[in-house]
């Protein structure tokens, strides 16, 4: 009789590139992300799924990588902070929380731009309180909050502000 395996083979896209690897069943997503591909963009902080520092997108849609097992990812796109930094609202974001010092340690500053990614692509006429709503599943202990707010406040702003000329640049081609 054979024994159990202790590992499972998993297949998944990790930033557009198609991941195979051996892991222990019991492994979390963002342990595996960290340990075995050297993403550590995402952090292990309450390891409950409580303080957004592992936060990353599986299929598109922003869970915590501390409970989500590897294994679950298998056969699914897996995007990480570090595959998403040249792309657009992440890149506006990035700018935007650097302008208004909207992170000091860093801890929690991938989790809270995939959260606040997510919001700028999903409610583009969020407010301040929406804002404050969204995020308050991602800790910080550094700042406060208040530059973050007003760093996804200030994309959401400008993207506003840009829509009028983009119609008009496309009514002007018509």
């Amino acid at each position: 009789m054979n024994a159990p395996s202790d590992t499972c083979t998993i297949h998944l896209t990790v930033n557009g590139q198609m991941q195979r690897h051996e892991v222990a069943p019991r492994t979390h997503l963002v342990d595996f992300l960290r340990h075995d591909l050297g993403l550590t963009g995402s952090h292990l902080g309450c390891e409950h799924g409580v303080c957004g520092a592992c936060t990353v997108r599986l299929d598109g849609a922003i869970v915590r990588g501390c409970l989500v097992l590897a294994v679950q990812a298998d056969g699914r796109r897996v995007d990480t902070v570090e595959g998403l930094t040249d792309a657009g609202v992440l890149r506006e974001l990035q700018a935007a929380f650097l302008a208004r010092n909207a992170f000091q340690c860093g801890f929690c500053t991938a989790g809270m731009l995939l959260a606040a990614a997510e919001l700028v692509e999903t409610q583009p006429a969020a407010d301040r309180e929406a804002i404050r709503q969204f995020i308050s599943g991602n800790y910080c202990r550094c700042t406060g909050y208040q530059a973050i707010v007003d760093a996804i406040e200030d994309v959401l702003t400008a993207r506003k502000a840009a829509q009028p000329q983009a119609a008009a640049v496309v009514g002007a081609a018509a």
